[in-house]
C-alpha cells in the first residue's frame, strides 16, 4: 500500500515486480514445452541503428532466452526500401513458428510506421497497437495490450491493490500510452480523466488524482503543487537532459524532487515503467503463443 505517513514517497521499484512477473512466465514456458512441447517464440525487427534501439532490442533478446523463449532477431540497414521491411513483416505473419512480431520503433524516415502496424497480424502484434486490438481494449474484449501501459496497471495494482471507485488521472493522450492506459484504468473500475497540452487547469486536475499515470514526454513538467497527498504517481517519462560538463542526466515527466515530498508512492526513472514494458513484452508473446495454439492462458 502507499506511504501515507513517511515524508518520502515509498520508491515503486519496477525491476523487482519485472523480475517477478519473469519468473512466473520462465515457469510458464517449462509447462508449455513439457506439456505440450510448444515453445514461444519473439521475433524482432530492427532497422537502421539507433543506439538506443540497439540497446533495446539486444535487452530484450536476453531476457526473451533468460526465461526459455525462442527470440529471432532481424537487423536491416537503415536505408531498406520500406516495401523489404514490409515483405519480412509478412513473411513473419505467415511463419507459424514465430507467435509474436515487434518491429522497434522509430524506422527510418521513408518508412510508414503506420503501414508497419496494419500490416503485423493482430494475433502477433505482441506490441498492441494494431488497429484491431486498440478496438478490442476499448470494447473490452480480449486481446493484446501495449506492453508500457500494461506494465503501468501492474505497477499500480501492486502498489494500491484494488483499484475500484479511485479517481485516476492520466496526462498524455498517444495511442502508445495514454489512450490504452486510460482503458485499462476503466477496466479496473476506477473514474479515469485524461489531460493533455489544450486541458485547462491541468494542475488542478492532476491535483485530485489519487493515482496520476504521466506520459507526455516533457520532463519534470509535473510539479509537487500538482499532487494529491498521499497520491500513488507513475512516471512513464524518459527524457534526457544536457548538464553542463556532465553526462545527459535522465529524467521522467514528474519533478521527482518534488513530488517524493507529496506522493504516497512514486516510480523512479529509470528503473520503475521501464523494466516492466519488456517483462509484459514476454507477457504478451505467451499469450499469443497460447492464443495461436488453443490453448488457456496461464495466470501470470
Amino acid at each position: 500500500m502507499t506511504n501515507q505517513h513517511s515524508d518520502i514517497a515509498e520508491r515503486i521499484d519496477g525491476r523487482a515486480v519485472a523480475q517477478k512477473l519473469r519468473d512466473n512466465l520462465a515457469k510458464a514456458v517449462g509447462k508449455m514445452q513439457a506439456v505440450h512441447g510448444i515453445t514461444p517464440a519473439l521475433a524482432v525487427v530492427l532497422v537502421g541503428a539507433d543506439p538506443a534501439s540497439e540497446v533495446y532490442v539486444r535487452m530484450k533478446g536476453k531476457q526473451t532466452k533468460e526465461i526459455g523463449m525462442i527470440s529471432i532477431e532481424h537487423k536491416l540497414p537503415a536505408d531498406t526500401p520500406e516495401q523489404d521491411v514490409l515483405d519480412l513483416v509478412e513473411k513473419l505473419n505467415q511463419d507459424k513458428n514465430v507467435h509474436g512480431i515487434l518491429v522497434q520503433f522509430p524506422v527510418s524516415e521513408h518508412i510508414s510506421q503506420q503501414k508497419i502496424i496494419e500490416l503485423i497480424s493482430p494475433d502477433k502484434d505482441v506490441d498492441g497497437l494494431h488497429p484491431i486490438n486498440a478496438g478490442k481494449l476499448a470494447s473490452g474484449v480480449e486481446g493484446l495490450v501495449s506492453c508500457t501501459p500494461l506494465g503501468c496497471v501492474m505497477l499500480a495494482k501492486q502498489t494500491l491493490g484494488d483499484l475500484t471507485g479511485l479517481n485516476a488521472v492520466v496526462v498524455g493522450r498517444s495511442n502508445l500510452v495514454g489512450k490504452p492506459v486510460a482503458q485499462l484504468l476503466l477496466k479496473e473500475n476506477a473514474t479515469v480523466t485524461i489531460c493533455h497540452s489544450r486541458s485547462r487547469e491541468i494542475e488542478k486536475i492532476c491535483a485530485g488524482a489519487d493515482l496520476l499515470v504521466v506520459a507526455v514526454g516533457r520532463a519534470d513538467m509535473v510539479k509537487g503543487s500538482w499532487v494529491k497527498k498521499g497520491a500513488c504517481v507513475i512516471d512513464v517519462g524518459m527524457n534526457r537532459v544536457a548538464q553542463e560538463g556532465k553526462k545527459d542526466k535522465l529524467t521522467g515527466d514528474v519533478d521527482a524532487d518534488e513530488v517524493q515530498l507529496v506522493a504516497g508512492s512514486l516510480t523512479p526513472v529509470p528503473g520503475g515503467v521501464g523494466p516492466m514494458t519488456i517483462a509484459c513484452l514476454l507477457h504478451n508473446t505467451l499469450q499469443a503463443c497460447c492464443a495461436q495454439n488453443g490453448i488457456k492462458m496461464v495466470e501470470v
